[in-house]
């Protein structure tokens, strides 16, 4: 896949057709040298993408966490994580490939990590099923929790889903349940767990592994109890106001952060995740050890009574008295 560009990003795409114009047009063995020119192009370029990332609109992020080349769960594991040895299947039914999970370590530190997977091409989108986990995805999840807290190891989990699997086959096998069932597990896990929202976190099959005692959160990410699309199409019979319900939904990070939902917003390289992945990769690295190594020092017995402390303190209201 060459350069994608949004549709807000027609201003840089015409800076970077013009610049690739002149690199083509310069011959140094001619004495045709346009790098001044160059020069001042990426100048307005920075300039001109930074006034658009810094205005996004809550639906120009939705666009910017769902870009085909932003960096994908297997990206952060290729570039975070040494040794990683990957648990198949949920002893029940099947290997759901859409959840990817088993055991790591980053330097000296040894952790448990679940990973949803989108897939890059056509082919792999198909196999990871678009990143929408069937029961079985959340039961091999729960398999690997329950692994976590026996060996005593920390949990980290990287959340990129539009939403659990909606199909006729995933009801039948329990799908609700299983997403209970690991909400209420994970709240009682007696070990550390750090979740990080890496692109899209849809509704339920976001929060079946997203139960933690921190969560972080990319600058361009967004976390929400249901797409902008199917928002719209609910409370506005008209699928089309999807950007009126992405306003509205109020699931940026920067909403988050300000209600308490998570820790810690990770800047994003100028441009997106997608600009410069191997920054993006050893941001959310760095997040993620600078917050186990604070919550590591927390007695093990106590780490569920500190997470149901977490998720009661979460929103904002107003008391009204008569």
């Amino acid at each position: 896949m060459g350069d994608y560009y949004l549709e807000f990003e027609s201003p840089i795409e015409e800076i970077d057709n013009n610049i690739a114009a002149l690199r083509k047009s310069s011959d140094p063995d001619k004495g045709i040298d346009f790098s001044i020119e160059i020069s001042e192009l990426e100048k307005q370029k920075d300039y001109i993408m930074e006034t658009i990332y810094k205005n996004l609109t809550s639906w120009q992020i939705v666009q910017v966490a769902r870009h085909p080349k932003r960096p994908l769960f297997q990206d952060y594991l290729n570039g975070i994580f040494e040794d990683f040895i990957e648990i198949h299947g949920d002893r029940l039914f099947a290997d759901d490939h859409s959840i990817v999970a088993g055991f790591a370590r980053i330097e000296n530190e040894k952790f448990m990590i679940i990973g949803q997977e989108k897939g890059k091409d056509t082919k792999e989108k198909i196999y990871r099923n678009f990143g929408m986990p069937n029961p079985e995805g959340y039961r091999k999840a729960l398999r690997v929790m329950r692994i976590a807290e026996k060996f005593h190891l920390p949990l980290l989990t990287f959340i990129d889903t539009n939403g659990a699997f909606p199909g006729i086959e995933s009801e039948e096998r329990g799908q609700g349940e299983a997403i209970a069932r690991n909400l209420y597990e994970m709240s009682a896990l007696k070990i550390p767990i750090i979740s990080t929202i890496i692109g899209e976190g849809g509704s339920g099959g976001a929060l079946a592994i997203a139960v933690a005692d921190r969560v972080l959160m990319l600058e361009n990410a967004i976390y929400s109890v249901i797409t902008p699309e199917g928002c719209a199409s609910i409370l506005y019979r008209d699928a089309s106001k999807m950007e009126l319900a992405a306003k509205v939904l109020k699931f940026t990070s920067k909403d988050l952060y300000g209600f308490g939902v998570i820790e810690e917003i990770i800047q994003e390289p100028r441009g997106g995740a997608h600009r410069d992945m191997q920054v993006t990769i050893s941001r959310v690295k760095e997040a993620v050890l600078r917050h186990y190594h604070e919550i590591k020092k927390i007695p093990l017995s106590k780490h569920p009574q500190k997470r149901y402390e977490r998720y009661r303190k979460l929103g904002i209201f107003d008391i009204i008295k008569d």
